[in-house]
């Protein structure tokens, strides 16, 4: 069976990035996505620029889009009402995720009448029964604000019993720790496809900062080797395509069922792990 895979978006902040992510939608189209996912800032700031991406997506490409919808800082009302206008707007997939907290909520219970994923899983279910295919986030490697890989995982496993269809993971680049979070899925009955989130390497300092702010372990050898090569962007970028590139193969190989590219809202990067992985029109 073939490796679906998909891609994902931001709403860009500029007048010049909403011209440029219009090409890098069609470009990316071309290879045959299963569906974009549109992300939004912290705390449902670019909630507005996430419903003009998604139209985007329509315009330019045809593929569907799915926006992903956070509860933190958020009410019954406004979810419900968000729900509705992408309802209306003919979506039919949703990416259900907590969001970020807040920096003086770290500590303390998050804001709004949701606290958790699961909650906002079993919300979507309730008011909308099976229209929306539900899409949740694991973490292979536990989510930075979990105590432990124990309850990083029961939260998870929360997600899921409350009706999600799917998953998308973390950025990672040990292979390991998603084959070992899928042992332990099926350990525990959980069944659902969870899908590698995949980012491509296009720079040392970025490739870092990624890593860092999601608690995703960067191996020694692949940081070393981008510190060296960080004054050589062609040869950076080579090195990057391979270690993702063998990353990508690897996981196809042990039954990944699908990819999910981080593309930052560029083209090039991705395609090119396309066309190296023979996927969808790049084959």
């Amino acid at each position: 069976m073939a490796c679906t895979f998909s891609f994902e978006l931001f709403p860009p902040r500029t007048p010049e990035g909403v011209t440029k992510l219009h090409g890098v939608i069609e470009q990316l189209a071309a290879a045959g996505p299963q569906f974009f996912s549109v992300t939004h800032g912290a705390g449902g700031s670019d909630q507005n620029g996430t419903y003009e991406t998604l139209l985007a997506v329509a315009r330019h490409s045809g593929v569907e889009a799915a926006p992903h919808l956070t509860c933190i800082g958020s009410t019954r009302a406004k979810i419900a009402a968000l729900l509705e206008q992408y309802r209306a707007a003919g979506v039919k997939r949703i990416v259900a995720l907590r969001g970020d907290l807040p920096a003086t909520a770290m500590s303390a219970a998050a804001p709004g009448e949701f606290h958790y994923a699961n909650e906002l899983v079993q919300f979507i279910r309730e008011s909308h029964g099976n229209h929306f295919h539900i899409e949740v986030a694991a973490y292979p490697e536990m989510h930075p604000q979990a105590t432990s890989p124990s309850v990083d995982f029961e939260n998870f496993r929360r997600k899921v019993e409350a009706g999600a269809d799917g998953a998308i993971t973390q950025l990672f680049y040990n292979v390991d720790a998603y084959l070992d979070f899928m042992d332990r899925c099926a350990k525990a009955g959980i069944t659902i496809p969870v899908v590698p989130g995949i980012m491509p390497i296009t720079g040392f300092a970025n490739t870092v900062r990624f890593c860092g702010g999601c608690g995703a372990d960067l191996p020694r050898w692949v940081k070393l080797r981008l510190e060296e090569l960080q004054e050589d962007k062609e040869r950076l970028l080579e090195f990057g395509e391979s270690v993702v590139t063998r990353l990508c193969e690897t996981l196809m190989q042990n039954g990944a069922p699908g990819l999910h590219f981080y593309t930052i809202n560029q083209a090039g990067p991705t395609l090119r792990l396309c066309r190296n992985l023979g996927l969808g029109a790049m084959a």
